[in-house]
């Protein structure tokens, strides 16, 4: 078995477990599909019956015997066309239910996935693997089992038939058929790799067009909108190109398969005839032969034509069967047990980090505990590793060494909902879901009333500015919240963290994009958040610096330098060059 056969076999075994759910559709599709092909193979043999007396005894041949053939033959089309119906409708209902199936424990594959997995893929490609690579399998899933037993049933049915007229002109007949289909083999390959390079270069195309739209204001601020069309007609024309690629293979593959067809008409008509001649077939034994022949041609030719949407359909499987063999690094750990009762004690043990795809050190050897309650800052250069630092609380990575404790449990042996439910994020690139305000705040907490999100937002000094848009709480706020200010969107993102009321607040410049009186209401806010809980806030303006319990200094991966304000500003280090330099613009440097 070759490595391609091999291939298709791993695929074909990852998939079939998906037909369990719909075993008895498909035990009643295929038995449906044997009436069809019973149906269309009784016809030839009526012919060959009324075409034998009619030459022999015409006599015999009465009119009841006509019409009765004929009302038998016509209650059969009533079967054949049920058992098609259930066939068109169950069989593709069945195709789009595993379709359905497939695409959901797609995306729940998605959200196990770590933060480097996203980093390293383009959201283009995933969604093409999700969407677009899938719309195939729901013909595969239907037509697939059908078509080979239809053409498994005919071959059989039909030899037996043939071989019972005359054996050797079967014989020979069927001798061709193995030719024909290694003949074809080459062409078939080739349309599987084609069709694999144009499924990668629709995922490639919604890449670049989702790059594209999302920057658009970048894109209109440079007038580079020709700079744009260029990119997109590269990768346009290029997928013509692939594509034409692709529909030469098919038409070489197509073009194999007529000729084959007609090759075997001629052996019909040349060794049917000199048969015929010398009296080792009947002349209606022939015309019955010759539509057994038909039948089987066209059984062939659909098996063969319908590869085509086999190699759809194995290539929709295949990026399918990548993308659910795509690594779950950030799992809960067998025996892993929920928090309870946090206090939010956090302590880093000989912690280091770095990104698994390239190896950059980010974290180096960092040790420090934090208290319950305590409001921590970090500062330093961009590219400190504070960033990073607080991603590692909630897990968003796995440390590369060390342990982080919290509670004195090594975070690694928690579960990550539970983890993650006591863990407040407020980032510093804020994302708004598209939907209203309200369901934006209402995402901090499941099952939230009315009452509690609308509390959360004043907390977050949101609620006037909600109020003064056109539909309060229900206006929407657009794609990735466009349609609100910078200052709106990190306020709302500051209330869906308070309405969670989260044990670990986890702050990434949480105010560094509002102006100096949302900072001061958001500030106010932020205060009561921190009431009883652990709070650390990668600090960017003074005023997170001075209500801080303790600031640390991150610099050459490691913490440099630790105390408040006024033991740092008396060392006159790292944190002293920060300060007095910032103060000239009054602000500190950004994050990592």
């Amino acid at each position: 078995m070759d490595a391609n056969s091999m291939k298709t076999g791993r695929l074909l075994k990852r998939f079939l477990p998906y037909y369990r759910k719909y075993v008895w559709i498909m035990v009643l599709d295929l038995f449906c599909a044997a009436l069809t092909t019973v149906c269309e193979l009784v016809l030839p043999m009526i012919l060959r019956y009324l075409t034998n007396i009619g030459m022999n005894d015409l006599s015999a041949l009465t009119v009841r015997m006509v019409v009765t053939i004929g009302a038998v033959y016509f209650v059969l089309r009533v079967i054949d066309g049920v058992a098609n119906f259930y066939m068109a409708y169950n069989g593709h209902v069945m195709g789009a239910a595993i379709e359905t199936d497939m695409r959901e424990d797609a995306f729940g594959h998605l959200q196990k996935l770590s933060d480097n997995y996203f980093n390293n893929t383009k959201v283009g490609q995933i969604m093409s693997r999700i969407t677009s690579d899938l719309f195939d399998v729901t013909e595969f899933a239907h037509h697939c089992p059908e078509e080979f037993f239809i053409a498994a049933l005919k071959t059989v049915v039909s030899f037996v038939i043939l071989a019972r007229v005359n054996v050797l002109l079967t014989v020979i007949i069927f001798v061709l058929i193995p030719v024909m289909a290694l003949s074809c083999t080459y062409f078939n390959l080739e349309v599987r790799k084609a069709f694999k390079v144009q499924r990668n270069q629709i995922g490639e195309l919604n890449a670049r067009i989702e790059d594209s739209l999302l920057g658009n204001k970048v894109v209109r601020a440079f007038a580079n909108e020709n700079v744009e069309m260029e990119k997109f007609s590269r990768d346009n024309k290029n997928f013509l190109k692939i594509k034409r690629h692709t529909y030469k293979y098919m038409a070489a593959f197509q073009n194999t398969i007529r000729m084959f067809d007609g090759v075997m008409y001629v052996v019909v008509i040349i060794a049917g005839g000199i048969f015929m001649i010398r009296k080792l077939i009947s002349p209606a034994d022939l015309v019955a032969y010759t539509m057994y022949v038909t039948t089987l041609l066209a059984t062939i030719r659909r098996i063969i034509e319908f590869a085509e949407q086999f190699q759809r359909g194995m290539t929709g499987i295949e990026r399918f069967t990548e993308l659910m063999d795509a690594d779950v690094d950030i799992f809960d750990e067998e025996g892993a047990v929920p928090l309870k009762d946090v206090e939010g004690e956090i302590t880093f043990r000989h912690v280091s980090f770095e990104y698994p795809d390239d190896h950059t050190p980010v974290l180096s050897d960092i040790n420090l505990t934090i208290r319950p309650g305590e409001k921590v800052a970090l500062v330093g250069p961009s590219g400190g590793g504070k960033t990073t630092l607080c991603n590692l609380i909630p897990r968003f990575y796995d440390t590369t060494e060390g342990e982080i404790l919290l509670d004195g449990q090594d975070i690694r042996h928690v579960t990550l909902k539970s983890l993650r439910d006591n863990v407040g994020v407020v980032q510093q690139d804020v994302y708004l879901f598209s939907g209203s305000v309200y369901e934006n705040i209402a995402y901090g907490k499941q099952g939230a009333t009315q009452e509690e999100v609308i509390r959360a937002a004043k907390m977050a000094g949101a609620h006037e500015f909600i109020m003064a848009l056109k539909d309060g709480y229900d206006t929407y706020v657009g794609e990735r919240g466009v349609k609100l200010s910078g200052g709106q969107k990190q306020r709302i993102s500051i209330a869906r963290v308070m309405l969670k009321a989260p044990k670990l607040v986890l702050l990434d410049e949480a105010t560094a994009a509002l102006d100096n009186e949302s900072e001061h209401l958001v500030s106010e806010s932020l205060d009561k958040l921190a009431e009883g809980r652990t709070t650390l806030t990668i600090a960017h303006r003074l005023t997170t610096i001075h209500g801080a319990d303790r600031i640390l200094v991150l610099s050459g991966n490691r913490i440099v330098e630790e105390g408040n304000h006024e033991a740092l500003m008396g060392q006159k280090g790292v944190y002293y060059q920060l300060y007095t330099s910032a103060s000239l613009v009054g602000s500190l440097p950004g994050s990592c």
